[in-house]
Protein backbone atom coordinates (compact mmCIF):
# COMPACT_ATOMS: atom_id res chain seq x y z
CA UNK A 1 0.00 0.00 0.00
CA UNK A 2 1.16 3.43 -0.47
CA UNK A 3 2.36 5.36 2.30
CA UNK A 4 -0.51 7.89 0.86
CA UNK A 5 -3.22 5.72 0.92
CA UNK A 6 -2.38 4.58 4.15
CA UNK A 7 -1.75 8.00 5.84
CA UNK A 8 -5.35 8.58 4.57
CA UNK A 9 -7.40 5.56 5.33
CA UNK A 10 -5.39 5.75 9.40
CA UNK A 11 -6.72 9.72 9.40
CA UNK A 12 -10.12 8.14 8.78
CA UNK A 13 -9.63 5.73 11.36
CA UNK A 14 -8.29 8.45 13.91
CA UNK A 15 -11.29 10.28 13.11
CA UNK A 16 -13.14 7.58 14.26
CA UNK A 17 -11.72 6.82 17.52
CA UNK A 18 -12.39 10.65 17.78
CA UNK A 19 -15.67 10.05 17.57
CA UNK A 20 -15.77 6.95 19.72
CA UNK A 21 -14.68 8.87 22.83
CA UNK A 22 -16.84 11.97 22.41
CA UNK A 23 -19.43 9.69 22.08
CA UNK A 24 -19.08 7.47 25.19
CA UNK A 25 -18.72 11.16 26.77
CA UNK A 26 -15.45 11.48 27.72
CA UNK A 27 -14.47 15.05 28.25
CA UNK A 28 -10.51 14.32 27.42
CA UNK A 29 -9.49 12.67 24.44
CA UNK A 30 -6.95 10.92 22.51
CA UNK A 31 -6.27 9.70 19.10
CA UNK A 32 -6.61 6.35 20.21
CA UNK A 33 -2.71 6.44 19.62
CA UNK A 34 -4.19 3.81 16.44
CA UNK A 35 -1.15 5.65 14.91
CA UNK A 36 1.22 3.67 16.65
CA UNK A 37 2.54 -0.07 16.55
CA UNK A 38 3.16 0.22 20.15
CA UNK A 39 2.99 2.84 22.78
CA UNK A 40 7.08 2.82 23.74
CA UNK A 41 8.31 1.12 20.60
CA UNK A 42 6.79 3.18 17.92
CA UNK A 43 9.38 6.13 19.40
CA UNK A 44 11.94 3.63 18.89
CA UNK A 45 11.02 2.98 15.27
CA UNK A 46 10.88 6.51 14.26
CA UNK A 47 13.71 7.58 16.00
CA UNK A 48 16.38 4.93 14.84
CA UNK A 49 19.43 3.03 16.42
CA UNK A 50 17.24 0.18 17.68
CA UNK A 51 16.97 -3.46 16.36
CA UNK A 52 15.15 -6.65 17.44
CA UNK A 53 17.49 -8.92 18.25
CA UNK A 54 17.80 -9.28 22.12
CA UNK A 55 15.83 -12.61 23.29
CA UNK A 56 14.02 -12.71 26.12
CA UNK A 57 10.97 -14.99 28.62
CA UNK A 58 8.01 -13.45 29.17
CA UNK A 59 4.88 -14.90 30.72
CA UNK A 60 6.52 -18.20 29.53
CA UNK A 61 6.97 -17.08 26.28
CA UNK A 62 9.94 -16.87 23.94
CA UNK A 63 10.54 -13.31 22.39
CA UNK A 64 12.92 -10.97 21.12
CA UNK A 65 12.91 -7.09 21.34
CA UNK A 66 14.42 -3.77 20.21
CA UNK A 67 17.51 -2.67 21.85
CA UNK A 68 19.88 0.56 21.30
CA UNK A 69 22.20 -0.38 19.20
CA UNK A 70 23.55 2.37 17.47
CA UNK A 71 23.11 6.11 18.87
CA UNK A 72 19.95 8.13 18.29
CA UNK A 73 19.63 10.73 15.82
CA UNK A 74 18.28 13.78 16.99
CA UNK A 75 16.48 16.36 13.70
CA UNK A 76 13.03 16.93 13.30
CA UNK A 77 10.14 16.31 16.11
CA UNK A 78 8.29 13.14 15.57
CA UNK A 79 4.70 13.06 16.28
CA UNK A 80 3.90 16.76 15.78
CA UNK A 81 1.12 15.69 12.37
CA UNK A 82 -0.50 13.50 14.95
CA UNK A 83 -1.01 15.89 17.42
CA UNK A 84 -1.90 18.47 14.62
CA UNK A 85 -4.55 16.09 13.47
CA UNK A 86 -5.85 15.47 16.78
CA UNK A 87 -6.11 19.03 17.59
CA UNK A 88 -7.96 19.83 14.42
CA UNK A 89 -10.53 17.10 14.68
CA UNK A 90 -11.95 17.79 18.22
CA UNK A 91 -13.13 20.81 20.32
CA UNK A 92 -12.40 18.68 23.64
CA UNK A 93 -9.48 18.38 25.54
CA UNK A 94 -6.70 16.42 24.49
CA UNK A 95 -4.02 14.45 25.63
CA UNK A 96 -1.01 13.21 24.17
CA UNK A 97 1.16 10.23 25.09
CA UNK A 98 5.06 9.80 25.30
CA UNK A 99 6.95 7.07 27.14
CA UNK A 100 9.15 8.40 29.38
CA UNK A 101 12.77 7.94 29.30
CA UNK A 102 13.14 5.72 32.41
CA UNK A 103 10.99 3.33 30.81
CA UNK A 104 12.73 3.09 27.67
CA UNK A 105 16.04 3.18 28.82
CA UNK A 106 15.34 -0.15 31.47
CA UNK A 107 13.68 -2.00 28.82
CA UNK A 108 15.74 -1.24 25.67
CA UNK A 109 19.35 -0.82 26.75
CA UNK A 110 21.64 -3.82 27.55
CA UNK A 111 25.28 -4.89 27.87
CA UNK A 112 25.48 -7.41 25.59
CA UNK A 113 24.39 -4.94 22.68
CA UNK A 114 23.94 -1.62 23.59
CA UNK A 115 27.62 -0.31 25.05
CA UNK A 116 29.01 0.67 21.69
CA UNK A 117 26.52 3.24 21.31
CA UNK A 118 26.21 4.47 25.04
CA UNK A 119 28.71 3.14 27.24
CA UNK A 120 25.83 2.80 30.25
CA UNK A 121 22.31 2.54 30.71
CA UNK A 122 22.72 6.03 32.30
CA UNK A 123 24.24 7.37 28.97
CA UNK A 124 21.37 6.06 26.38
CA UNK A 125 18.56 7.76 29.44
CA UNK A 126 20.73 11.29 29.80
CA UNK A 127 19.94 11.00 25.51
CA UNK A 128 16.72 9.94 25.45
CA UNK A 129 15.66 12.92 28.23
CA UNK A 130 17.50 15.44 25.87
CA UNK A 131 15.57 13.86 22.61
CA UNK A 132 11.71 13.65 24.55
CA UNK A 133 12.05 17.00 25.77
CA UNK A 134 12.27 18.15 22.58
CA UNK A 135 9.42 16.19 21.07
CA UNK A 136 7.25 17.87 24.05
CA UNK A 137 8.54 21.12 23.21
CA UNK A 138 6.94 20.36 19.48
CA UNK A 139 3.63 18.73 20.55
CA UNK A 140 2.55 21.58 23.28
CA UNK A 141 3.11 24.07 20.54
CA UNK A 142 0.24 22.34 18.66
CA UNK A 143 -2.20 22.97 20.97
CA UNK A 144 -2.94 20.07 22.73
CA UNK A 145 -3.82 20.48 26.38
CA UNK A 146 -2.15 17.41 28.30
CA UNK A 147 0.72 15.93 27.19
CA UNK A 148 1.24 12.73 29.59
CA UNK A 149 4.78 10.17 30.25
CA UNK A 150 3.57 6.81 30.19
CA UNK A 151 6.25 5.41 32.84
CA UNK A 152 4.49 1.36 33.89
CA UNK A 153 8.53 1.13 34.88
CA UNK A 154 8.48 3.46 37.87
CA UNK A 155 5.15 0.84 39.17
CA UNK A 156 7.78 -2.16 39.75
CA UNK A 157 9.15 -0.40 42.64
CA UNK A 158 6.10 -1.46 44.14
CA UNK A 159 6.77 -4.93 43.42
CA UNK A 160 7.85 -5.85 46.93
CA UNK A 161 8.90 -9.08 45.88
CA UNK A 162 10.73 -7.86 42.95
CA UNK A 163 12.55 -5.07 44.70
CA UNK A 164 13.64 -7.52 47.23
CA UNK A 165 14.55 -10.92 45.11
CA UNK A 166 15.00 -9.29 41.51
CA UNK A 167 13.12 -12.11 39.84
CA UNK A 168 10.59 -12.10 37.53
CA UNK A 169 8.39 -14.17 34.77
CA UNK A 170 10.06 -11.16 32.68
CA UNK A 171 13.73 -11.58 31.83
CA UNK A 172 13.92 -7.64 31.14
CA UNK A 173 13.03 -6.79 34.95
CA UNK A 174 15.48 -9.44 36.84
CA UNK A 175 18.06 -6.35 37.97
CA UNK A 176 18.71 -5.10 40.99
CA UNK A 177 15.93 -2.20 41.62
CA UNK A 178 17.06 0.51 44.20
CA UNK A 179 14.30 3.09 45.31
CA UNK A 180 16.23 5.65 46.85
CA UNK A 181 18.81 5.80 44.35
CA UNK A 182 16.66 5.08 41.26
CA UNK A 183 13.98 6.45 41.70
CA UNK A 184 15.23 10.33 42.32
CA UNK A 185 17.15 9.29 38.76
CA UNK A 186 13.49 8.96 37.16
CA UNK A 187 12.11 11.93 38.80
CA UNK A 188 14.91 13.81 37.53
CA UNK A 189 14.75 12.65 33.97
CA UNK A 190 10.42 13.50 33.81
CA UNK A 191 11.21 16.79 35.16
CA UNK A 192 13.86 17.81 32.35
CA UNK A 193 10.96 16.83 30.16
CA UNK A 194 8.68 18.70 31.79
CA UNK A 195 10.05 21.95 32.40
CA UNK A 196 8.58 24.79 30.86
CA UNK A 197 6.12 22.81 29.12
CA UNK A 198 2.65 25.29 28.87
CA UNK A 199 0.38 22.29 28.24
CA UNK A 200 -1.07 20.33 31.83
CA UNK A 201 1.60 17.03 32.33
CA UNK A 202 0.19 14.09 33.58
CA UNK A 203 2.87 11.14 34.74
CA UNK A 204 0.88 7.28 34.41
CA UNK A 205 2.03 4.62 36.25
CA UNK A 206 0.17 1.40 35.74
CA UNK A 207 0.99 -2.28 36.12
CA UNK A 208 1.91 -3.33 32.53
CA UNK A 209 -0.66 -4.99 30.73
CA UNK A 210 0.17 -8.18 28.22
CA UNK A 211 -3.35 -10.10 27.07
CA UNK A 212 -5.47 -9.35 30.40
CA UNK A 213 -2.32 -9.92 33.03
CA UNK A 214 0.36 -7.36 35.02
CA UNK A 215 3.73 -7.68 34.79
CA UNK A 216 4.25 -6.39 38.78
CA UNK A 217 1.50 -6.11 41.44
CA UNK A 218 1.78 -3.48 44.58
CA UNK A 219 0.25 -0.56 46.05
CA UNK A 220 1.91 2.85 44.93
CA UNK A 221 2.89 3.37 48.98
CA UNK A 222 6.27 3.34 48.36
CA UNK A 223 6.87 5.60 45.10
CA UNK A 224 4.30 8.47 46.09
CA UNK A 225 6.10 10.63 48.56
CA UNK A 226 8.83 10.69 45.49
CA UNK A 227 6.70 12.88 43.47
CA UNK A 228 6.83 15.64 45.88
CA UNK A 229 9.90 16.86 43.43
CA UNK A 230 7.61 15.80 40.42
CA UNK A 231 6.93 18.91 37.80
CA UNK A 232 3.73 17.34 36.90
CA UNK A 233 0.24 18.30 37.42
CA UNK A 234 -1.79 14.91 38.06
CA UNK A 235 -0.56 11.40 38.48
CA UNK A 236 -2.64 8.44 37.00
CA UNK A 237 -2.79 5.42 38.84
CA UNK A 238 -5.09 2.11 38.71
CA UNK A 239 -7.03 1.23 41.25
CA UNK A 240 -9.83 -1.04 40.09
CA UNK A 241 -7.99 -4.18 39.74
CA UNK A 242 -7.02 -5.83 41.95
CA UNK A 243 -2.96 -6.08 43.04
CA UNK A 244 -2.86 -2.04 42.15
CA UNK A 245 -3.70 0.52 44.18
CA UNK A 246 -5.83 0.80 47.52
CA UNK A 247 -7.74 4.29 48.06
CA UNK A 248 -5.79 4.78 51.70
CA UNK A 249 -2.79 5.46 49.17
CA UNK A 250 -3.99 8.40 48.35
CA UNK A 251 -3.30 9.65 51.83
CA UNK A 252 0.46 9.74 50.68
CA UNK A 253 -0.14 11.75 47.66
CA UNK A 254 2.00 15.16 47.45
CA UNK A 255 -0.61 18.59 47.92
CA UNK A 256 0.18 20.13 44.66
CA UNK A 257 -0.71 16.47 42.49
CA UNK A 258 -3.66 16.10 41.11
CA UNK A 259 -4.73 12.11 40.88
CA UNK A 260 -6.14 10.60 38.02
CA UNK A 261 -8.07 7.37 39.63
CA UNK A 262 -7.75 4.09 37.43
CA UNK A 263 -11.42 2.83 38.03
CA UNK A 264 -12.48 0.83 35.04
CA UNK A 265 -10.68 -2.49 35.00
CA UNK A 266 -9.17 -3.05 31.75
CA UNK A 267 -7.84 -6.82 31.89
CA UNK A 268 -11.23 -8.47 32.49
CA UNK A 269 -13.66 -8.80 30.04
CA UNK A 270 -16.65 -8.04 33.17
CA UNK A 271 -18.60 -4.74 32.29
CA UNK A 272 -18.55 -3.16 35.72
CA UNK A 273 -21.94 -1.90 36.83
CA UNK A 274 -21.73 2.65 36.99
CA UNK A 275 -22.50 1.92 40.99
CA UNK A 276 -18.97 0.02 41.08
CA UNK A 277 -17.20 2.55 39.33
CA UNK A 278 -18.86 5.21 41.22
CA UNK A 279 -18.44 3.82 44.86
CA UNK A 280 -14.56 3.26 44.02
CA UNK A 281 -13.94 6.87 42.68
CA UNK A 282 -15.96 8.21 46.46
CA UNK A 283 -13.77 5.67 48.13
CA UNK A 284 -10.83 8.40 46.91
CA UNK A 285 -13.36 11.84 47.47
CA UNK A 286 -13.40 10.07 50.86
CA UNK A 287 -10.01 11.11 51.68
CA UNK A 288 -8.40 14.02 49.46
CA UNK A 289 -10.89 16.90 48.11
CA UNK A 290 -13.08 15.64 44.90
CA UNK A 291 -11.50 18.73 43.04
CA UNK A 292 -8.51 17.02 42.77
CA UNK A 293 -9.54 13.74 41.62
CA UNK A 294 -10.12 12.72 37.93
CA UNK A 295 -11.59 9.35 36.98
CA UNK A 296 -9.55 7.33 34.18
CA UNK A 297 -10.02 3.20 32.87
CA UNK A 298 -6.69 1.73 34.94
CA UNK A 299 -4.35 1.44 31.52
CA UNK A 300 -4.90 2.00 27.80
CA UNK A 301 -7.40 -0.59 26.39
CA UNK A 302 -5.04 -1.36 23.49
CA UNK A 303 -7.88 -3.35 20.66
CA UNK A 304 -4.38 -3.99 18.63
CA UNK A 305 -1.25 -5.48 19.02
CA UNK A 306 -2.47 -8.89 19.97
CA UNK A 307 -4.22 -7.21 23.03
CA UNK A 308 -7.93 -8.93 23.66
CA UNK A 309 -10.15 -6.10 23.94
CA UNK A 310 -12.15 -5.38 21.31
CA UNK A 311 -13.82 -1.57 20.26
CA UNK A 312 -17.07 -2.81 21.33
CA UNK A 313 -15.47 -3.65 25.39
CA UNK A 314 -13.60 -0.23 24.65
CA UNK A 315 -16.48 1.82 24.19
CA UNK A 316 -19.00 0.75 26.63
CA UNK A 317 -16.79 0.63 29.65
CA UNK A 318 -15.67 4.17 28.95
CA UNK A 319 -19.52 4.98 28.38
CA UNK A 320 -19.88 3.40 32.03
CA UNK A 321 -16.61 5.75 33.40
CA UNK A 322 -18.71 9.02 31.67
CA UNK A 323 -22.09 7.81 33.48
CA UNK A 324 -19.98 7.15 36.99
CA UNK A 325 -18.10 10.80 36.96
CA UNK A 326 -21.18 12.55 35.98
CA UNK A 327 -23.18 11.28 39.09
CA UNK A 328 -19.78 11.66 41.09
CA UNK A 329 -19.86 15.64 39.67
CA UNK A 330 -23.34 15.87 40.95
CA UNK A 331 -23.02 14.03 44.12
CA UNK A 332 -19.63 16.57 45.20
CA UNK A 333 -20.90 19.82 43.23
CA UNK A 334 -17.85 19.53 41.45
CA UNK A 335 -17.35 21.07 37.99
CA UNK A 336 -16.08 19.37 35.00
Amino acid sequence: MAIGEYERIMDEMVVFAIRLQEQAGLDVVSDGEWRRIHYLDEFLYRIGGHQRVRPYSHQGEKKQTLVVTTKMEGGDPLFVRDAEFLVRHTDRCTKFALPSPFLIAVRKWHEDFSTGAYPTMQHYLDHLTELLAIEAEAIAQTGIDIIQLDDPALTYFCDRQLTSSGNSHDDRLQRTWEIESQVPQVIAAINQVAANLPTEVHLHCCHSVYKRQSDVTGDYKPILPYLHDARIDRVNLEFAYQGTGEANDLKMLPDHLGIGMGVVDVRSQRLQAVEEIEKLGASGAAIISPARIALNPDCGFAPDYGEPPSIDEAFLKLSQLSLAAGRLRKRFDVES
